[in-house]
């Protein structure tokens, strides 16, 4: 089947087989790696990206349903050579050891903030909940995505001249 995904304002055409995940396509035709594959069953959360701004698990998604889709990947966060907020917190408050998780840690953040500008720790968890993180013990994860919360309010505020 023929499908056309925008991936970081990039558009990818390509005929693939119908069973190909959207995590296989991301990776292998687009060549963009950073969403990685834990399970392949949706559980650890790795491969998480934003559809249409929607946080959802590439690995349990066939690129043909994704087609005409608009994707944002971990490698589409930073603008310009500058990380987002979320890239930089997770750096600053070292929110990771192995690295393996960030990226769908990340994504998901990006959706909870995009809801809710200033979660709770218990919001921030739920959010999390569907990302598993072998080596964190997720404490630098919750305060990540807090000092997260903090720029990006600031950035708004900025923005609308307040």
């Amino acid at each position: 089947m023929h499908v056309k995904i925008n991936i970081n304002g990039k558009l990818y055409e390509k005929d693939v087989e119908p069973r190909l995940l959207l995590a296989h396509f991301i990776r292998d035709v687009a060549g963009l790696t950073g969403t990685h594959i834990g399970c392949e069953t949706s559980i650890c959360g790795a491969c998480t990206v934003l559809s249409n701004g929607l946080a959802v698990k590439s690995c349990t998604m066939f690129a043909v349903q994704a087609d005409g889709a608009d994707l944002v990947t971990i490698e589409g966060m930073a603008k310009d050579g500058q990380l987002h907020p979320l890239q930089e917190s997770f750096w600053e408050e070292h929110g990771l050891q192995c690295g393996y998780c960030t990226p769908g840690m990340i994504m998901c953040s990006h959706q909870l903030l995009s809801r809710n500008e200033s979660p709770s720790e218990a919001e921030i968890r739920e959010a999390l909940d569907g990302n598993l993180c072998r080596c964190t013990g997720y404490q630098n994860i919750v305060k990540a995505v807090q000092s997260a919360a903090g720029k990006l309010k600031r950035t708004t505020k900025v923005a609308a001249g307040d």
